[in-house]
């Protein structure tokens, strides 16, 4: 009998846990197929716009059932230009927990040397040849990744150098929270960027926002990425290609993390 009992509890566990769970259809209502079939493949949903032209956000539609702060964060930056990605890990959502998502994304060492397409050299090349955890915005000595975590803190604050191939070293910080049913990873410049010492994006002037979500298709991993750059060099530079590359290989890091350690 206490084996009966003890079996109907576990099922009725097993299928609340699952009942939380959104699909990708309840946080995003009627998606074209089109959309979806983006963001089932390697490279995701990828779509960039522009303030003057108006920006178009899949996840700030009404029907988004997003949380608003996602989004917003960006917008209040007032960017010029903005990258919106969506991309589904596909998998078993059950064997990937937010513990294990923060985990990954505590391995910052593991973006150095990540591949992205480059235009003018015509081949693909590390956009960061190097990547290391500092200390804090005001003492930029590096230290190692931690260990995993064993808990999951509800909110946390480090700080990144990444020597950026086009811009030398660069300076951020990365704001991690717990939002929704998921996880919210801020990341924005605390210094200027800078090409040849001269001023490209501002400090706070470059945002990307990541969201991971279990859903029942996998892990949803949403990102928008903002940057306000100068009339004078936006001329000059192709910056929505700028930030898209950006953008990719910090959410094929987060990815990679996530694969390699749980999917």
């Amino acid at each position: 009998m206490k084996k009966i009992i003890f079996t109907v509890i576990f099922y009725i566990c097993v299928t609340n846990i699952n009942a939380q769970l959104r699909s990708l259809n309840d946080i995003f209502p009627n998606m074209n197929q089109t959309v979806q079939d983006a963001i089932f493949s390697e490279s995701g949903y990828v779509r960039s716009s522009q303030k003057t032209s108006g920006f178009v956000i899949l996840g700030n539609e009404r029907s988004s059932r997003l949380d608003s702060s996602i989004i917003n964060i960006v917008l209040r930056k007032e960017p010029g230009y903005l990258v919106e990605s969506i991309m589904v890990i596909p998998g078993n959502p059950d064997a990937v927990k937010l513990l294990d998502i923060y985990n990954a994304l505590g391995n910052v060492r593991d973006l150095r040397g990540r591949l992205y397409n480059s235009a003018t050299k015509n081949q693909a090349v590390p956009l960061f040849e190097e990547a290391t955890r500092i200390i804090s915005d005001k003492q930029t000595t590096a230290i190692p990744d931690p260990a995993p975590a064993r808990i999951l803190p509800q909110s946390e604050t480090v700080y990144i150098r990444l020597k950026d191939v086009n811009f030398g070293n660069t300076f951020y910080r990365g704001e991690m929270a717990l939002v929704q049913n998921g996880l919210r990873y801020t990341l924005s410049n605390f210094r200027s960027m800078s090409y040849l010492f001269v001023p490209v994006i501002r400090e706070d002037k470059f945002i990307a926002q990541l969201y991971f979500e279990p859903v029942q298709e996998g892990i949803l991993i949403y990102s928008v990425a903002g940057a306000d750059i100068s009339d004078f060099f936006a001329s000059r530079i192709h910056v929505d290609s700028a930030i898209s590359k950006r953008l990719a290989v910090i959410t094929g890091w987060a990815a990679d993390g996530i694969i390699r350690k749980n999917l």
